[in-house]
């Protein structure tokens, strides 16, 4: 009996141990087969990666790319940002030193504002408008009126200002009755200075696409440079200067020049009448012409208040001449009586950034008297302007449709 339960107990033991030598056995294999999966799962090799690769994964690769390439960009335009802003607070500063700067200097710097993304801030547009309008109040003092000049009182001229004008009723007669832009404000203006920047500059259907229009000193729009400056024109500056000696004081070459104008169609001629006692004449025949035709156009006269007003305003920023340049007068009042103002030829240099030689005016090469005009104190104001967003300046080419 002793036996038998020795040998089951023995039979027992060793069916344990069997048991046990399974048991491990098998999680052994199991142990094995999670460690290549965990392996498999983990490859990081070249060989490991093309085994992972699927759609999802490289979705998350495009995405990882895509947004270290926006870190970049966004890093990028910060430090363009600080540069343009370090560039218009260095012209600030240079536009209030007497140091004459040479045209090399400019160039520099346009070239480098160039590369500053322009962006309208209605905040700095709102601030110097009122600044303006403050001091100079071109919506009812640009034009001489019947409102802002009382017949029979004695006006005093812009620059002979110790010499003054009676107001007769003939005179009065000629003034309108109120401010004659009656649409203000214009939702987009367009300044076109003449500039020799403007040849080939494929501006012209810009140009014409804005709602106002100025222009400076009867410049020629039609032909083959309307591509570049338009034709629509709202208002153009006369200077007396090219009455008398391109026409002839309108005594023999009436016909002449209605032919030549006719071009703006019913745009208003703004004359300097009341600046120098010696453009009143011109000025007024230029009127009388006009009327005596039954043009289109329509004669109108700086209010020399207003003028003395912006020259003393842009005295204080540093732009002290003997006289404000025509298109310097303009821009001032554009922002003052348009909501978006955009300037086109200005460009008061020789050559271009790229070092091209370039002609003075788009339709000539005759330079201003010297002395005459502060150029390049003006355009440090306009780059200051266009810097702060208020106005946009067209440096060159414009984009084609």
């Amino acid at each position: 009996m002793r036996a038998v339960i020795a040998l089951i107990a023995m039979l027992s033991s060793l069916l344990l141990f069997l048991c046990l030598l399974w048991l491990t056995a098998d999680g052994s294999l199991s142990t094995r087969s999670w460690e290549e999966e965990t392996k498999s799962a983990t490859d990081i090799t070249p060989k490991g990666l093309r085994k992972l690769r699927s759609p999802l994964t490289s979705v998350q690769l495009a995405t990882q790319t895509e947004n270290r390439t926006t870190h970049k960009n966004a890093i990028y335009q910060l430090q363009l940002a600080s540069k343009c802003k370090e560039m218009q607070d260095y012209i600030w500063s240079s536009s209030i030193k007497k140091k004459r700067y040479s045209e090399d200097y400019y160039l520099q710097i346009v070239t480098k504002i160039q590369n500053c993304t322009w962006k309208r801030r209605p905040e700095e547009y709102t601030k110097f408008r009122l600044e303006l309008a403050s001091c100079c109040d071109a919506v009812h003092n640009f034009i001489a009126s019947q409102n802002n000049t009382a017949l029979g009182s004695n006006m005093s001229y812009e620059v002979d200002n110790k010499k003054t004008l009676l107001i007769t009723e003939d005179i009065f007669r000629m003034l309108p009755e109120s401010p004659p832009l009656l649409d203000y404000p214009f939702k987009h203006c367009a300044v076109v200075g003449n500039g020799g920047i403007l040849k080939n500059s494929s501006c012209g259907a810009e140009i014409d696409k804005s709602d106002f229009v100025f222009r400076c000193n009867l410049p020629p729009t039609t032909g083959s440079v309307s591509k570049d400056v338009g034709n629509k024109t709202n208002l153009v500056t006369v200077n007396p200067s090219i009455i008398a000696q391109k026409y002839n004081k309108l005594n023999e070459k009436k016909v002449t020049f209605l032919e030549n104008i006719a071009s703006y169609g019913n745009a208003f001629l703004l004359l300097p009448a009341f600046s120098f006692k010696s453009n009143t004449a011109a000025s007024f025949k230029v009127y009388h012409t006009l009327q005596e035709f039954r043009a289109k156009q329509r004669a109108i006269f700086f209010h020399p208040r207003y003028l003395k007003s912006l020259a003393q305003f842009w005295r204080t920023k540093g732009v002290k001449a003997y006289r404000l340049s025509s298109g310097f007068m303009i821009a001032s009042a554009a922002i003052e009586l348009c909501e978006n103002v955009k300037l086109y030829g200005f460009w008061p240099f020789s050559k271009t950034t790229e070092e091209m030689p370039i002609s003075h005016h788009y339709y000539d090469n005759q330079l201003p008297k010297p002395g005459f005009h502060a150029m390049p104190k003006e355009y440090n104001q306009i780059l200051q302007l266009h810097g702060k967003g208020i106005v946009k300046l067209q440096f060159g080419r414009c984009d084609s449709d």
